[in-house]
């Protein structure tokens, strides 16, 4: 058998796992998929110029298969908002699904998660209820510029900062850190992206095992994947790269990511598979 002839039967194989043709996935997309990112947990990981994570490799592994190729880039998160926005950036990801973005993109879910409240462990009892976290107005709050975990979450926001006790930090270790000096009592978000950022560095990484996961029932579980531009694909690309998401989910490969990078532990209270 002719090398050409081994790659043939090979890339069947390989398609076959996502079950996909070898005529299907030669519909490519049209151009190179423009892909901001920002560093998020092991979802997406930054080291200078090195983009790799969970997201990252599984668009990595795809491309090859679907012929979409991806260009990544690192921004800020309040950045990468605004470039999605303004059809500068073709995807969005990993993003929870709100009615504003709907606007902006198609959503392509992945994933359920939800935002918690994240603290130190020790002897406090543990917050029931939003009630009770803006009640017990002694207490301060810290959470990051730019995330969004729908109404319910910001509302609770809008409340802590007219008290006078929310801080907003630029990232997630930022907003580590200021758990950890105390400042803050609690971090508001998911547990895989504060858990993913506290075991990447070594200013916070010795509380990674001290962390504590208390769910609100007023935030519910919500939709995270994906968001395609309306604004700078055409449908085309956005049928394609759906298509390509869609059967990644579908494979298990989303999932099976987050189990590799993450501890039991972290996902059970904040994230479960489709």
């Amino acid at each position: 058998m002719s090398m050409l002839t081994k790659w043939q039967v090979l890339r069947v194989v390989l398609l076959s796992f996502l079950g996909l043709s070898p005529l299907h996935a030669r519909a490519a997309c049209s151009r190179v998929i423009n892909a901001p990112v920002t560093a998020l947990g092991f979802s997406v990981v930054v080291n200078g110029d090195n983009i790799s994570g969970i997201y990252p490799e599984i668009f990595r592994s795809l491309s090859s298969k679907e012929t979409c190729q991806f260009l990544f880039s690192a921004v800020p998160r309040a950045r990468l908002e605004v470039l999605f926005e303004n059809g500068q950036a073709d995807i969005l990801f990993p993003a929870i699904r709100t009615a504003r973005r709907d606007e902006l993109g198609h959503f392509v879910p992945l994933i359920y998660t939800r935002a918690t409240l994240i603290s130190l462990q020790s002897a406090r009892p543990a917050i029931r209820s939003q009630q009770e976290l803006l009640e017990q107005k002694n207490l301060k709050v810290v959470v990051v510029r730019g995330f969004d975990y729908g109404e319910a979450y910001q509302a609770i926001i809008a409340e802590l900062q007219k008290q006078g006790r929310l801080i907003v930090e630029a990232d997630t270790v930022s907003a580590a850190r200021v758990l950890k000096s105390g400042v803050a009592d609690f971090s508001l978000m998911a547990p895989y992206i504060f858990a993913g950022a506290v075991q990447g560095d070594t200013r916070v990484e010795d509380i990674a095992d001290k962390l504590r996961f208390d769910p609100l029932p007023e935030l519910p579980w919500s939709d995270s994947g994906i968001y395609l531009s309306k604004k700078s694909l055409s449908q085309d690309d956005r049928n394609a790269l759906q298509e390509m998401m869609e059967k990644a989910a579908r494979s298990g490969m989303v999932w099976k990511g987050f189990s590799r990078y993450y501890k039991p532990e972290v996902l059970k209270e904040g994230n479960r598979p489709r």
